[in-house]
C-alpha cells in the first residue's frame, strides 16, 4: 500500500515539474479561485444588493390597468409594460407541459439549477463545439432575470449577472412552490409585440383569455419565447410555425403528447385573432382616450389601503364602463362605411377649386397655426427660413380611406393633405341613465387626436329648433298654431332676414304651416317666428333646464341654432324627450376595482333632479319629430334606408353647410351624428351634399340597419314609444297647412319688416 501512494506522489512530483503542465494547474486553480471570489463578492452585494427571501415573497410585479364593458368584455388597457395575471388554475395543462417539454424538461427536479443540463451544455458547447445544445437555463433562472433584469457591468456582464441569477433563483425555489414559480414566469415572461405575460399575449395574438386557448396556439406562444421578434407570429408567420412544430415535437420527447399526433397538429393552420391594445389602435380609441383623462382625475381623490395613490399604468386596476362592446364595432363600422364615401363626394365636388388647394388665404392662416410655425418664430427665425423648412420633403405617414401610405412629401403638403377631410362624432346613450353605449369621437385617432365629443363646439343648426318649440308649447302655444313661410325682415338686428333652404320661387307666401309641418321641415322662418312669439328669454331658460348650461347668444338667430353647443351636452338634453322630462349627463365610468377585485370606487347616473318642462310638451315634441322622420327632413330613414323601427329625430345644417347633423331618437337610445371639417372655414360645396339628411342621417340608418340584424339588440331596435294622451292627439289633429283666404292675401306683405320683440 505505501508503495502504491509512493509511485502516485512520485508521478505528481513528475508532472508539476513540467512546466506546461504546471502553469496549466495554476492558472486552472487561478481561475476557479476568482470564480469563487466573484461568486462570494456577489453574494455579499458587492455588485449590488441582491433580493432577501422576504423580498422575494412579497413581489409586486406592475400591471396594466384593464377597460372592460358593460358586459365586462376587455376594451383596452392602460400600461408601461402589458401585463395582465391570472391564476395557475387558469393555465390549460397542454400550455405547462408545451412549456416544460421546451423550455426546462427537468423543472420539476431541480432546484433552480439544473447541473445535468450544465454538464450537458459544457461538453457538448463548449468542448465539442455543438451549438444546439441550448443555453442550461431554467425556467427558475429566467424568471429571475425578467423579475430583476440585468446589468451593464464594466467587464464580465454576462458572468456576473448569470452568478446573481443563480443566486436569486435558488431563494426563489426556497420561498415558492413550482405551481407558483410557473405562475409568476408566465405572468412575466416577454412575448411578441412588447406584451409581458400569457393572458396579455392570448389576448393580443388570438383576442381570447389564456384558459381558452387550444393546444396548438400554446405551441404557438411558448414557441416565440426562443426569440419573441424573430418568431413573432403577426410577422413570420411561416416561421413562427416551424417553430411551434419544434415545440409540439419536443412534448413528445418528453410524453406529454402522442407522437401519432404531431403530424395532426402541425399541420393545422396557424389562425390568428390579432387585437391590439396600443393607446392609438383598437377598439373605441376616443373612448377610451377621454376614460383615462377622467380617471387620472378621479384617481387623484382615491388612496390604497397602505395610504399611496394610486397608479393607473401599474396597479392592474379594473375598470367597468357603460360601453357595449358589439355596438361600437356597429357603430364604427357603419362611420367608415358612409364617411368614407362621402369623402370621395367631397373632394369631387370641388375638382379643381378645393380650397385646400386653391384658397391662398386659408392655407396661409392654417400655416401659421401650426404649432410648428409658432415655435419657429419664437425662436426668431426669418419667413423665408420657416418656409425653407416648410419645404424640406420627408417621409411622411398619410391617412387614406383607401389605405395609409408613407409619401416624401414637405410639411405644407401634408397640411393640404389634412385640411381636405371630413371629420365625424357619435354618441349614443341610454335616455334613462346617460350610460354611453357608443363613442366615436372622430375618423382616426391615429391621424386625428382632436375629439368631436369631449372637445369640440360646433354650431348645432336645425337641431336647436326642438328647443325652441319645446319652449313654445310649454309656454301655451297651441301646436296648431298657423305661422305664414313668408320672410320677415327684423329691422332692429341691421335688417336681418332669415330664409329657408331652397329657392325663392318655391316658397309660397300664403301658406301658412302647423308649428310639426314647420319643425318636421325645418321651416327656418317660421322657427324664429315662434321664438318671436315665446320671446328668447324664455327659449334661454328652457335650454338651461335641459342641462345646457354655457351662455348663448341673446339674438334671434339662435332659433337657427347659430350657438356652438358641444355634443356631449346636446345628447344629454335630447334624452330629456325619453326620460320622463328629465335630462342627463352623458356618463362612462360605472366602477372602479382593484387587481384583486375590491371596489374601490362606484359611479351613478347624473340625472336631472327637476324637469325641464311638462309631460304634455314632452308628448307633443315626440310625436313632431316622429313626423321629421315619417314625413319630412329625415324621411329617407324610411325611402332609401327602409328602416321601421320606431324612430323621433331631427336633421341639422349650418350656414354654409359647415356642419352636418341628425338627431336620432328610439325608445330605448339617443344617438347623435355630427360631419364636417375640422376646419371651419371649409364646407360643403352644396346644401344637397352637405345638409344632416345627407352628411350626418347616413350613418345612424347604416348603424340601425345593423342592429337589426343582430338578436342581441331586439330588446333595443324592436321598442315601442308610449301611446300619446288623447290630449296630444287631439291637440295635433290638425291640417299641415293652411293657404290664406283672398283678402288676407290681398293686404299681406310678402316680406315684412318688423322689430324682434
Amino acid at each position: 500500500m505505501n508503495s502504491f501512494f509512493t509511485r502516485i506522489k512520485s508521478r505528481l512530483k513528475k508532472l508539476w515539474q513540467n512546466k506546461w503542465i504546471k502553469w496549466a494547474l495554476i492558472a486552472i486553480g487561478a481561475v476557479l479561485l476568482f470564480l469563487l471570489g466573484l461568486y462570494i463578492s456577489i453574494y455579499l452585494g458587492v455588485f449590488g444588493k441582491l433580493p432577501t427571501l422576504e423580498a422575494i415573497g412579497s413581489i409586486k410585479q406592475e400591471q396594466a390597468t384593464q377597460l372592460l364593458d358593460k358586459d365586462e368584455k376587455l376594451i383596452g388597457k392602460y400600461y408601461i409594460y402589458d401585463r395582465q395575471p391570472v391564476k395557475f388554475e387558469d393555465f390549460p395543462k397542454h400550455l405547462i407541459d408545451a412549456l416544460v417539454a421546451t423550455e426546462d424538461s427537468r423543472f420539476y427536479e431541480h432546484d433552480g439549477i439544473d447541473n445535468i443540463s450544465l454538464m450537458r451544455v459544457f461538453v457538448k458547447n463548449l468542448i465539442l463545439q455543438d451549438k444546439s445544445a441550448g443555453g442550461g437555463s431554467t425556467i427558475t433562472l429566467q424568471l429571475a432575470k425578467n423579475l430583476y433584469g440585468r446589468k451593464n457591468y464594466a467587464i464580465f456582464s454576462m458572468l456576473i449577472n448569470k452568478f446573481k441569477e443563480s443566486i436569486v433563483a435558488k431563494r426563489i425555489e426556497a420561498v415558492y412552490s413550482k405551481e407558483e414559480i410557473l405562475t409568476l414566469y408566465l405572468n412575466t415572461v416577454p412575448f411578441s409585440d412588447n406584451t409581458y405575460g400569457i393572458e396579455s399575449a392570448s389576448r393580443k395574438f388570438f383576442n381570447k383569455s389564456v384558459k381558452d386557448i387550444s393546444l396548438n396556439e400554446a405551441a404557438t406562444l411558448v414557441g416565440t419565447l426562443k426569440a419573441n421578434t424573430y418568431y413573432n407570429p403577426r410577422v413570420h408567420l411561416e416561421r413562427s410555425k416551424d417553430r411551434r412544430h419544434v415545440v409540439l415535437s419536443q412534448m413528445v420527447n418528453y410524453n406529454y403528447l402522442a407522437e401519432d399526433s404531431l403530424d395532426y397538429y402541425s399541420n393545422q393552420d396557424l389562425e390568428l385573432e390579432y387585437r391590439s391594445f396600443n393607446h392609438d389602435l383598437g377598439l373605441a380609441p376616443y373612448f377610451r382616450a377621454e376614460v383615462k383623462k377622467q380617471l387620472e382625475s378621479i384617481l387623484d381623490t382615491l388612496k390604497s389601503p397602505d395610504g399611496e395613490q394610486y397608479n393607473l399604468y401599474k396597479d392592474g386596476l379594473i375598470v367597468h364602463t357603460t360601453l357595449d362592446y358589439k355596438m361600437q364595432e356597429l357603430a364604427e363600422a357603419a362611420m367608415k362605411e358612409h364617411i368614407s364615401k362621402l369623402q370621395s363626394d367631397f373632394e369631387n365636388s370641388y375638382g379643381k377649386s378645393a380650397p385646400w388647394e386653391s384658397n391662398k388665404k386659408l392655407l396661409e392662416n392654417a400655416i401659421n397655426n401650426l404649432p410648428q410655425v409658432k415655435a419657429y418664430k419664437a425662436q426668431g427665425l426669418s419667413e423665408s427660413q420657416i418656409n425653407d423648412s416648410l419645404s424640406l420633403k420627408k417621409l411622411t405617414d398619410l391617412f387614406s380611406w383607401k389605405g395609409d401610405t408613407i409619401k416624401k412629401i414637405s410639411t405644407i403638403d401634408s397640411l393640404k393633405h389634412y385640411l381636405k377631410f371630413l371629420n365625424t362624432g357619435m354618441l349614443s346613450i341610454e335616455p334613462t341613465t346617460g350610460a354611453v353605449r357608443t363613442y366615436v369621437g372622430g375618423i382616426d385617432y391615429r391621424y386625428f387626436k382632436y375629439d368631436h365629443i369631449s372637445q369640440s363646439e360646433r354650431q348645432v343648426g336645425s337641431t336647436f329648433k326642438p328647443f325652441v318649440y319645446t319652449a313654445a308649447i310649454e309656454n301655451g302655444l297651441d301646436p296648431c298654431t298657423y305661422f305664414s313661410l313668408n320672410k320677415v325682415t327684423y329691422t332692429d338686428y341691421d335688417d336681418w332676414t332669415p330664409s329657408n333652404s331652397g329657392s325663392d320661387e318655391d316658397e309660397d307666401p300664403y301658406i301658412n304651416y302647423t308649428l310639426e309641418n314647420a319643425l318636421s321641415n325645418s321651416i327656418n322662418t317660421i322657427s324664429v317666428k315662434v321664438m318671436e312669439r315665446v320671446g328668447i328669454p324664455k327659449v334661454l331658460e328652457q335650454v338651461e333646464k335641459l342641462g345646457i348650461s354655457k351662455k348663448l347668444p341673446n339674438e334671434p338667430s339662435l332659433a337657427l341654432g347659430v350657438a356652438e353647443i358641444n355634443l356631449k351636452d346636446l345628447t344629454g338634453a335630447y334624452a330629456s324627450y325619453l326620460n320622463n322630462n328629465r335630462s342627463v349627463k352623458p356618463y362612462y365610468i360605472t366602477k372602479i376595482e382593484d387587481k384583486s377585485g375590491n371596489v374601490i370606487a362606484t359611479f351613478q347616473p347624473e340625472i336631472s333632479e327637476k324637469e325641464a318642462y311638462n309631460d304634455y310638451t314632452r308628448q307633443v315634441l315626440l310625436e313632431m319629430m316622429k313626423s321629421t322622420v315619417n314625413k319630412g327632413t329625415a324621411s329617407r330613414l324610411r325611402s332609401t334606408y327602409g328602416l321601421k323601427n320606431e324612430i323621433a329625430g331631427k336633421t341639422g345644417t349650418t350656414q354654409n353647410n359647415k356642419d352636418g347633423w341628425f338627431v336620432g331618437l328610439t325608445p330605448k337610445l339617443v344617438t347623435i351624428t355630427w360631419v364636417g371639417n375640422d376646419n371651419h372655414a371649409i364646407g360643403f360645396k352644396s346644401t344637397g351634399m352637405g345638409q344632416g339628411a345627407n352628411s350626418a342621417l347616413p350613418i345612424f340608418a347604416k348603424f340601425y340597419q345593423k342592429l337589426n340584424t343582430d338578436n342581441d339588440f331586439n330588446s333595443i331596435t324592436r321598442a315601442q314609444f308610449e301611446n300619446p294622451s288623447e290630449q296630444v292627439l287631439d291637440d295635433l289633429d290638425c291640417e299641415p297647412t293652411k293657404r290664406d283666404g283672398f283678402i288676407k292675401r290681398l293686404f299681406k306683405k310678402k316680406n315684412k319688416k318688423t322689430t324682434f320683440n
